[in-house]
């Protein structure tokens, strides 16, 4: 089977084509702009340093300037912390009697409204925090005191350096989330349903999504693999199946190591392909698994088509958010729409998918349902698991009334027999 060379950039490194501009000691400056959010450069920029305090820096990145750190790497991350502070510990209201959308009647759906609520105050915080940057030399390096080592993290999200080199600027949040990210990388997550350690850890890349939630996981690997048809399948052609979108690659391995010969994993993302393949060489599965960087399904059928789109009906507003809004249910539908035309005679469709999206009143209770029988699908089987990370746990999350009573399930689906 067809690999991918593990490397260690996700991606090619892109051509810049925005600049930040800024006045440093009476000299116009600008540096290339790196904004993994796709936001454009901030056009008010002032230089910051370790005498500025948290609240003059609030103020300023409340009102849509940026600072540029001059002083100490680990003074800029305490001013972001103080930064992130203020804004989850916001004064409290004079009027106490003024209440914000309904939370949830403990039986149905919550309003809507208090999603959206929730997402532009994320959005507010993500812009605020975004305001704090930091200069980076042509080689990924921090330029600042007390700077750690930037430059592996920087290279594994952005690409290899190009030349001829040239300085930049970025969030200090976002490169604090690619070291994060590579420390992920480098350690890996341990998936107990790939076996036994040490072979049984996948190493998310930065922008793909962490296999952290371990329930739907358990599902696929639980759920008994579809019989191949005797009546209309030939003993000389294997079992294969299809992974559509496969992200990190781990439901695609977990297949493999339930001893289905060929898997054949899709997905449009180059960091996501890039990752599944280093994946399968570091589980010493990549023989059996075909990568194919396309939108939704290969060509050909197979005897078992699985999918896990991303789970909310809703508009991503950074590239790190595909993998869990899938706006107006695009990947959700066309999986559907595609799953009959790529089945096996007597071959199934997994669908993976929690239903947060009804309980928040995003998705009517009846919208899956309609969508299976709409594109031809039965349903065959289903099996449920309760979430156990920890948001399902916290009490002070907005939308915790929704989390607490959310339900991962397997849907097995097939094609439903012609009427005569």
């Amino acid at each position: 089977m067809q690999s991918i060379t593990p490397s260690v950039g996700t991606l090619p490194a892109r051509a810049p084509t925005q600049y930040i501009h800024w006045t440093e000691k009476g000299q116009a400056c600008s540096a290339v702009w790196r904004s993994e959010r796709g936001a454009a450069p901030p056009t008010k920029v002032v230089l910051a340093d370790d005498t500025w305090t948290a609240d003059a820096a609030y103020e300023m990145a409340c009102g849509g300037t940026a600072l540029l750190w001059r002083g100490d790497f680990h003074n800029a991350r305490q001013l972001l912390q103080a930064l992130q502070r203020r804004i989850d510990t916001p004064p409290r209201r004079k009027n106490r009697g003024a209440k914000g959308p309904s939370a949830a009647p403990t039986d149905g759906p919550m309003d809507p409204q208090v999603f959206h609520l929730h997402r532009q105050a994320q959005a507010q915080r993500a812009r605020i925090l975004a305001m704090v940057l930091v200069p980076l030399d042509g080689n990924y390096d921090i330029t600042l005191r007390r700077a750690p080592d930037s430059r592996l993290a920087c290279t594994e999200a952005w690409g290899p350096v190009v030349e001829p080199a040239q300085a930049s600027v970025a969030s200090l949040r976002d490169v604090l989330a690619m070291r994060s990210a590579s420390e992920w990388r480098k350690n890996g997550v341990e998936i107990a349903a790939l076996g036994p350690a040490p072979g049984n850890r996948i190493h998310p890349h930065y922008g793909v999504f962490s296999p952290v939630r371990g329930e739907y996981i358990d599902l696929v690997a639980a759920q008994p693999l579809p019989a191949q048809d005797a009546a209309g399948v030939l003993e000389s052609v294997p079992y294969r199946a299809f992974d559509i979108g496969t992200g990190s690659g781990v439901l695609a391995a977990v297949l493999v190591r339930r001893q289905v010969p060929q898997v054949v994993a899709t997905d449009q993302d180059k960091r996501a392909l890039a990752c599944a393949g280093e994946n399968f060489a570091r589980l010493g599965v990549a023989a059996s698994i075909e990568l194919q960087q396309t939108d939704m399904f290969p060509e050909g059928r197979a005897n078992l088509v699985m999918c896990n789109p991303p789970w909310l009906p809703a508009r991503p507003s950074a590239p790190v958010e595909y993998a869990v809004y899938d706006e107006n249910s695009r990947m959700l539908l066309a999986y559907l729409a595609g799953l009959s035309s790529h089945l096996l005679p007597g071959g199934e469709g997994w669908l993976i998918l929690s239903d947060l999206a009804e309980r928040l009143g995003l998705r009517s209770p009846t919208m899956l349902t309609d969508a299976i029988a709409a594109a031809g699908l039965v349903v065959l089987g289903r099996s449920d698991a309760k979430p156990i990370h920890a948001k399902s746990q916290a009490r002070e999350d907005a939308l915790h009334p929704a989390r607490s009573r959310e339900v991962t399930s397997l849907w097995r689906l097939g094609v439903a027999p012609a009427v005569h």
